[in-house]
């Protein structure tokens, strides 16, 4: 096997020398004048292998991976130590109150007290309010009249622009030495109605009621009901069994309501006694 390996690198190189001497023909004395010297390399055969070399340089590293499947968990490591408070959360629901606990000792006697006269002040105090407060109700009533008053020949009306249920109206009219108004004729139920329009109201109290006898309406000065009266139609009709006070619409007519609703009112006044 050798010999035939040998024996066709033999007739290769003399293929080759033959190309060689047939181009040295061709080309003649330009050839011969080329200093340069060819060597026609013819590999040769295979060698025994050779010795293991030493271990390369680490390459340049290759592109990450997917990831691994996730290992088993680690053993738990030791607590932390304590963070920072949170924030503060919002108030709970009320607890129910507790028990009442034991009486504590009793404390020591406190010193001796003054002696002191203080009945006579605190009498003097007392008084002061008094005056106080009837003065600020004559103010009020003052700055009532300075707003205006309604006249006929004989009555003087005052329209008091304070709530006040039915009673405390009649007495605040009465302190002041009248009544709430009673209209007794067209010429002072047409008066009143007046006063109403133009302060812009839509009822007030009058002086007209059936609190000493169920259904039989007086005027609060106990006068008799006999001549006069302008009851809206259907009325006094007492709808809710307690209506045993009047009141007087801007239009003149008069309905019968309940006592404790507060209301502004018309205090009446007889010009003789102003």
């Amino acid at each position: 096997m050798a010999g035939w390996k040998l024996l066709l690198h033999m007739i290769l190189i003399s293929v080759m020398m033959m190309s060689l001497l047939q181009v040295q023909i061709l080309y003649g004395q330009q050839v011969a004048e080329d200093s340069c010297t060819i060597q026609i390399l013819v590999p040769g055969l295979k060698g025994e292998p050779g010795e293991k070399g030493q271990k390369g340089a680490p390459g340049r590293p290759g592109k990450v991976g997917p990831p691994g499947e996730n290992g088993q968990l680690g053993l738990k490591g030791q607590k932390g130590i304590m963070g920072r408070h949170g924030k503060f959360g919002p108030s709970g629901i009320k607890g129910v109150k507790g028990d009442m606990g034991d009486p504590g000792p009793r404390g020591p006697n406190g010193e001796p007290g003054v002696p002191c006269e203080c009945t006579p002040m605190r009498k003097m105090i007392g008084e002061m309010d008094i005056v106080v407060a009837q003065l600020s109700s004559e103010l009020n009533f003052i700055k009532n009249a300075v707003a205006g008053i309604k006249e006929t020949d004989s009555k003087v009306y005052l329209l008091v622009k304070e709530e006040k249920r039915y009673t405390d109206a009649e007495a605040y009219c009465q302190v002041r030495g009248g009544h709430l108004a009673m209209p007794k004729d067209d010429g002072a139920n047409a008066a009143i109605a007046g006063y109403i329009t133009e302060a812009g109201l839509s009822r007030v109290y009058i002086g007209i009621h059936d609190l000493d006898r169920e259904g039989i309406f007086t005027y609060v000065d106990r006068s008799p009901m006999t001549t006069f009266s302008k009851w809206r139609k259907g009325e006094p009709n007492n709808a809710y069994d307690d209506e045993d006070c009047t009141d007087m619409v801007a239009s003149g007519e008069w309905t019968d309501v309940a006592c404790h609703p507060t209301m502004f009112f018309i205090c009446e006044f007889d010009k003789d006694s102003v």
